[in-house]
């Protein structure tokens, strides 16, 4: 073929080929991909984007003005009511005195700025990185985080709502931006100290400078200025009359950085700052309509709220929280039963205070009674004993975590080494039969080795061998030290978790077997009543609704799932049964007459300092526990001793707690009831002085032998506390009883009934 046929070919073809022996080079063409992702065209549509995002904020500025203040136009009361919808209190009257800025001294002015906000002099009035990020955060569902000024704050607060919507921080935006231009630096600090909430019900510099300092605002120093700066970041966290010991160590750092920061900032002298304390406040005056227990009530309520608010993401952070719920218009009823509080105020009164005289005992001014019932079944708080007076004793006894439960930690153990299946030195699985050496002082072994603690028993008692529920009943430290380490302690600080308490921040070592933690009623109600609902988690839960014009609040449920298996939460329920019969409660509650046959499982506590003394016992429809707190009348209420409250020469958790608890309950009890245990040990312990000759105790220890000889109780390089050959076994262990003695000798035998000058005498921890 010709090159001209060869071309006329190629024009038939519809294109030209190339020439021969060359081929097209590679790259030359473009993907679909690439045509649509130039980097051109990608510069283009940044542009364009940032051209449409300024233009809608022109439209934005020109259309949104600054509007009229609604901070207290829109205030509102909050509204409390009994589980029955009756009325329980109201709240929310606005305690505000708005103060010039030139009253204020410029110092304590400065400490807000070093705070909040340390460019707000220099600054537009906005943070726009830190306004970003909120809004991304809120597209994201994140909520918002800190970075506001001064002036957006302030805005917030008095312009606007506390909503975390995108278009209230683009109004919060464009207001600020247009205030800072329209209006002095000195008139916009005025406004967000004269505006901002500081705890206490306080609302404004002047409101808060005479709640926490008892003075005017324009009487404060620089030391109390910082504090109160510092409080504006969680009012309620920070509030010191209250604050948990993490919450004093916060609020102590952030007044610190306040200081740190006006030296930095050239507002404070270095050597002037250097001799400065930390100025601690007054107690609180409180409101007159939170007198008695209504404070507590309330105060618990709020702070419930604020905790799911922040736990479902409707507020940022606690000082959010304080805002959205003190802001006003909530109604909130809790699960608190009308008659049920009253009886519990009332056995307070009659079987503590009634008895109490500071004018014959110094002692008797500072005890303190703390107390919660919970319903096992649902989880619900039907009463609360927070102190003798709201706006005489601020702190709420029932929800303090500041004193040792002691010995009502005890059946905690006991449950973890039933979940765990656990067993003694000698290999022997432990329950309430299981033989241990209940000798005062005895050393604690982990397979052979000594472990290095050697708790002493109540009045240094020894018990020799004794079963698990004898200890329980006689509350033996030495005995569940050992059984603490037989377990394993990392496993009973997990299973102390399991059931409810804050163990965290915990050491697991041998000597929280004592109970030496701090744990409130409330978390210890909630531990018995997990205990009682079959080992199913159950949380006490202080509200049971609450609703704003706005919003609704969901509460979550207060049953959880099952975190122990039922048969350990059984049996140590069918071991309680015996402190109650055969034990430290016996005279209190096995003998009160207002039991009617009522089964009761429960248990006994008392710090080795007699700081304080608990009873915690529940019925299959009630849990309740009390505790007594020796706390020192005066400032700053250190914890005290108890020795000689009510003329007794000590205060133990078999008397008044758990005459309280009995004269409560049996007082509430509309029938009698009876607990579904499954165990292997039948429906409940069977108490020593109940079976006759001939009759079979509920468990027979021939089928579950003692879990070690006497002679092992102790490594073969240490003696043993009892050798048998020539102090023998109190009994046969074929014929003992589920205490583990038939007959007892005195030395481990509990004392008669105490006489009415002595009554508070019971031997127990």
């Amino acid at each position: 073929m010709g090159r001209a046929d060869e071309r006329r070919a190629r024009q038939r073809g519809g294109r030209r080929a190339a020439p021969r022996g060359r081929r097209a080079p590679r790259g030359t063409g473009r993907t679909g991909i690439r045509r649509l992702f130039t980097w051109k065209k990608l510069l283009g549509t940044f542009f364009t984007l940032c051209l449409l995002g300024m233009g809608a904020f022109i439209v934005l500025y020109m259309m949104i003005d600054i509007p009229e203040g609604n901070a207290d136009a829109k205030r509102q009361s909050n509204v409390y009511k009994y589980s029955d919808g009756s009325m329980m209190a109201r709240d929310g009257e606005v305690n505000r005195e708005v103060v010039d800025l030139a009253r204020i001294p410029k110092a304590v002015q400065r400490t807000f700025v070093a705070a909040e906000n340390k460019t707000f002099y220099q600054d537009a009035g906005v943070d726009i990185r830190g306004t970003t990020r909120g809004l991304v955060n809120t597209l994201s569902g994140k909520g918002a985080q800190g970075g506001s000024t001064i002036t957006q704050q302030y805005v917030k607060n008095y312009y606007l709502t506390q909503d975390q919507t995108v278009s209230r921080k683009l109004k919060e935006l464009v207001i600020s931006l247009k205030l800072d231009r329209e209006k002095s630096k000195d008139y916009i600090l005025a406004g967000y100290i004269n505006t901002s909430y500081y705890g206490r019900n306080a609302y404004g510099i002047q409101a808060a400078a005479r709640a926490y300092y008892r003075v005017d605002a324009e009487d404060l120093t620089v030391e109390q200025g910082a504090y109160l700066a510092a409080l504006l970041q969680a009012p309620s966290q920070y509030d010191w009359a209250v604050a948990s010991e993490t919450g004093r160590k916060l609020v102590t750092d952030r007044w610190n950085y306040v200081l740190d920061n006006m030296v930095e900032q050239g507002w404070l002298d270095a050597g002037e700052r250097s001799g400065m304390k930390f100025p601690v406040p007054k107690e609180p005056q409180g409101d007159p309509g939170m007198a008695g227990q209504t404070g507590y009530l309330v105060h618990a309520a709020n702070s419930a709220l604020k905790q799911q608010l922040v736990a479902e993401g409707t507020a940022e952070d606690a000082k959010h929280a304080d805002a959205l719920v003190d802001a006003g218009g909530w109604t909130i009823t809790l699960n608190i039963d009308k008659k049920k509080q009253k009886a519990l105020e009332k056995a307070v009164k009659t079987q503590l205070t009634d008895e109490l005289d500071p004018k014959k005992r110094k002692v008797d001014a500072d005890i303190q009674a703390g107390a919660v019932s919970v319903d096992p079944k649902t989880g619900a708080v039907v009463a609360m004993y927070g102190g003798q007076d709201y706006l005489k004793h601020y702190v709420n006894n029932a929800t303090r975590a500041d004193y040792q439960p002691a010995s009502t930690f005890k059946p905690v153990i006991l449950a973890a080494a039933l979940e765990e299946e656990a067993e003694t030195q000698d290999g022997e699985p432990i329950g309430a039969n299981t033989v241990y050496d209940g000798t005062s002082e005895r050393q604690v072994v982990d397979g052979g080795r000594k472990v290095g603690f050697a708790p002493e028993n109540e009045d240094d008692g020894n018990y020799g061998d004794i079963t698990v529920q004898t200890a329980m009943n006689k509350s033996v430290n030495s005995v569940f030290a050992q059984m603490g380490v037989d377990v394993g302690m990392p496993k009973v600080m997990e299973t102390a978790g399991k059931l409810g308490m804050a163990v965290e921040d915990l050491e697991a070592v041998p000597a929280q077997t004592l109970g030496s933690m701090g744990a409130s009623p409330l978390r210890m109600a909630g531990v018995y009543a997990t205990l009682d609902n079959h080992g199913k988690k159950t949380t006490p839960t202080i509200v049971k609704s609450a609703e704003h014009r706005s919003r609704t609040v969901t509460m979550p449920d207060a049953i959880g799932e099952q975190v122990i298996s039922r048969e350990a939460a059984d049996t140590v329920t069918s071991v309680l049964t015996g402190v109650v019969d055969d034990g430290t409660a016996r005279r209190a509650v096995r003998d009160n007459p207002l039991r009617n046959g009522q089964q009761v499982a429960g248990k006994t506590g008392t710090s080795d300092n007699n700081k304080s003394a608990w009873f915690a016992g529940f019925t299959p429809d009630l849990v309740t526990t009390v505790g007594l707190f020796g706390e020192d009348d005066k400032p700053p209420h250190k914890q005290v001793e108890m020795y000689g409250a009510g003329g007794n020469d000590r205060v133990n958790g078999g008397g008044y707690p758990a005459r309280i608890w009995a004269a409560y309950t049996f007082g509430v009890m509309e029938e009698t009831s009876k607990f579904d245990l499954r165990t292997r040990q039948g429906a409940a312990v069977k108490p020593t002085r109940s079976p006759s000759a001939g009759e079979s105790p509920s468990q027979s220890p021939s089928s579950e032998p003692p879990s070690r000889e006497p002679t092992s109780e102790a490594p073969t390089t240490e003696p043993p506390t009892q050798d048998p050959t020539t102090e023998p076994p109190t009994q046969n262990p074929t014929t003992k009883l589920p205490d583990g003695t038939s007959t007892p000798p005195p030395t481990i035998g509990l004392p008669d009934d105490p006489g009415d000058g002595d009554r508070e005498r019971e031997r127990e921890q």
